[in-house]
C-alpha cells in the first residue's frame, strides 16, 4: 500500500507543479466569466447599423411596415422587382421586401438580399406585418359587430401570467424553486463531468503510453506490481482533477461575490430575496427591472446552503466514480498500444457511452421521471452524467443510493478486468494488438 501512495504522490506533484496546470486552474474561471459576460453584453447590445430596405407593396395594405431606430423602409412606386434589384448597389438597399397582392390569404411576404439578413431585421419586419394585418382584421370584426367599445373589451381580456414554481421540502416546508435554474445546473454539472472524464482519463492513457514507449515502465515494475502502478496513476490524476475543481469552485465564488458587489453595491441580499415589487427593493437596487428582480429572487431563493452542499457532494462522488471507472479503461487501452495513433479502435467503445449519456441528458431535462431517465441514471457507464441532470429536479433516495452502489461495484469489476489487461499489455512491444489478443490476456491465470 505504501508503494501505491508513493506513485500517487509522484503523479500528483508532477502535474500540479506544472506551469500549465497553474495557468489553467487560475485563468479558467476568469475566462469562463469573461465569455459569459461577453455573450450577455452582445445579447443586450443594440443593433445600431443603419439600413435601408426597399418595399414593393403589391397589396392594398397602407404602409404596413414603418421605419424605426436605424432601419428605414423606402416604398417604391411604379418600380418592378427587377428594377429594384438592379438599383440595390446604386441606392445602397440592404434588402427588398416584397408584399404580395394576396398576402391576406397566403400569409407570407418575401425579403430579398444579396447576403443573409439579420435575425432582428427578419423578426421586426415580420412582426410589423403581422401586427398590421391583425389590426385590420380586428377592425373589420369590430365594424361588423357594431360595438364601439369592443376593442377595449378585447384588449382587457389580454392577461399576462407569470408562473412561479414552489417546492415542498421533506418536512412540508414551502421553498421557492426555478425549473430553468435546475436545468442549467444539471447541464453544466454533467458537462463538467463529461469534460473532466475525457481530459483526465486521456492523461492517464498518455502517461501509460509514454512510460511504455520510453521503457521506463520496465524499471518501475521491478519494484512495484502492475496493479499498484495502475491504481497509483489513476488515483494520482484523480486528485489533480479534484484539486482543480475545488480551486475553480473557490475562485468562481469569489468572482460571483465581486460581481454582485459591483452590480448591486450595498444591497442586502436577504431584503432583495423578500422583495415582491420594485418599490420594496432596498436602496441601491433601483436599477433592476421586474424581470431582473424575478431572476435575482429565483437565484437567491434556490441556492440555499443545503441545496448547494447536496449538488456539490453529488458532483464530487459521481465525478470521482465516473473518472475512476473510465480511467481504468483508459489505462488498459494505453497499456495495450505503443502509440496514440493505435488507440482509436479501442477508444470507440469507451466514448460511445459517454456521448450517449450527454444525449440522454437532453431527454432527461424534458422528463426527469421517465424510464429513459431512470435507466440512464442507474447504468454505471452513463449514470455519472445523467444522474447529475436529474438531481436538481429531485431524485428518490433509493434511486440515488442504487446508482452509487452500482457505480462503485462496476468500478471494482472494471478495475479487475483492466488490471489483467494492464499487467500483460504494459510489457508488450512492437505488436499490433487486436480484441482477440486482449481476450487472451483476460484468460491468463498468472
Amino acid at each position: 500500500m505504501n508503494k501505491i501512495f508513493i506513485i500517487i504522490q509522484r503523479e500528483y506533484l508532477s502535474r500540479v507543479k506544472k506551469r500549465s496546470f497553474l495557468i489553467l486552474t487560475f485563468l479558467t474561471p476568469v475566462l469562463i466569466a469573461g465569455i459569459y459576460a461577453f455573450m450577455i453584453w452582445m445579447m443586450l447590445k443594440d443593433d445600431t447599423e443603419s439600413r435601408t430596405i426597399a418595399v414593393i407593396n403589391e397589396s392594398e395594405l397602407v404602409e404596413p411596415v414603418a421605419s424605426h431606430d436605424f432601419t428605414t423602409y423606402k416604398y417604391l412606386e411604379n418600380t418592378s422587382f427587377e428594377e429594384a434589384k438592379a438599383q440595390m448597389d446604386e441606392k445602397n438597399y440592404y434588402a427588398i421586401l416584397v408584399i404580395p397582392k394576396n398576402i391576406m390569404e397566403i400569409k407570407m411576404a418575401e425579403l430579398f438580399s444579396f447576403k443573409q439578413v439579420t435575425i432582428e431585421v427578419k423578426s421586426e419586419t415580420g412582426s410589423q406585418l403581422r401586427d398590421h394585418i391583425e389590426n385590420l382584421k380586428r377592425s373589420e370584426i369590430i365594424a361588423l359587430a357594431n360595438m364601439p367599445d369592443l376593442e377595449q373589451k378585447l384588449a382587457a381580456t389580454k392577461t399576462p401570467i407569470s408562473m412561479k414554481t414552489i417546492k415542498f421540502g421533506e418536512d412540508g416546508e414551502i421553498k421557492q424553486s426555478s425549473t430553468e435554474i435546475a436545468m442549467a445546473i444539471g447541464f453544466i454539472s454533467s458537462f463538467i463531468i463529461y469534460m473532466f472524464i475525457f481530459m483526465y482519463g486521456v492523461q492517464v492513457m498518455r502517461g501509460v503510453i509514454e512510460e511504455k514507449s520510453n521503457r521506463i515502465v520496465e524499471v518501475i515494475i521491478s519494484s512495484v506490481k502492475p496493479f499498484q502502478l495502475m491504481m497509483g496513476k489513476i488515483v494520482g490524476v484523480a486528485m489533480v482533477g479534484l484539486t482543480q475543481f475545488i480551486m475553480w469552485v473557490i475562485l468562481s465564488g469569489v468572482l460571483i461575490a465581486v460581481g454582485m458587489a459591483v452590480v448591486l453595491p450595498g444591497v442586502d441580499m436577504e431584503s432583495l430575496q423578500q422583495a415582491k415589487t420594485l418599490s420594496e427593493l432596498p436602496e441601491g437596487a433601483a436599477t433592476l427591472n421586474p424581470d431582473q428582480l424575478k431572476m435575482a429572487q429565483e437565484l437567491l431563493g434556490t441556492f440555499d446552503f443545503a441545496y448547494v452542499a447536496g449538488i456539490l457532494g453529488a458532483f464530487v462522488f459521481f465525478f470521482l466514480g465516473g473518472y475512476l471507472l473510465y480511467s481504468a479503461l483508459f489505462a488498459a487501452v494505453g497499456s495495450a498500444v505503443d502509440n496514440e495513433t493505435e488507440t482509436q479502435q479501442f477508444m470507440i467503445p469507451i466514448t460511445i457511452p459517454l456521448i450517449m449519456a450527454m444525449y440522454i441528458g437532453f431527454a432527461v431535462a424534458k422528463n426527469p421521471e421517465g424510464s429513459l431517465a431512470f435507466w440512464g441514471s442507474i447504468i454505471p457507464l452513463t449514470s455519472p452524467i445523467v444522474m447529475l441532470v436529474r438531481i436538481p429536479y429531485g431524485v428518490p433516495l433509493w434511486e440515488l443510493l442504487l446508482s452509487m452502489f452500482l457505480l462503485i461495484g462496476t468500478f471494482l469489476l472494471v478495475t479487475w478486468i483492466a488490471a489483467k489487461i494492464y499487467r500483460t499489455g504494459i510489457l508488450m512491444y512492437g505488436k499490433k494488438v487486436s480484441y482477440k489478443e486482449i481476450w487472451k490476456w483476460l484468460r491468463y491465470h498468472n
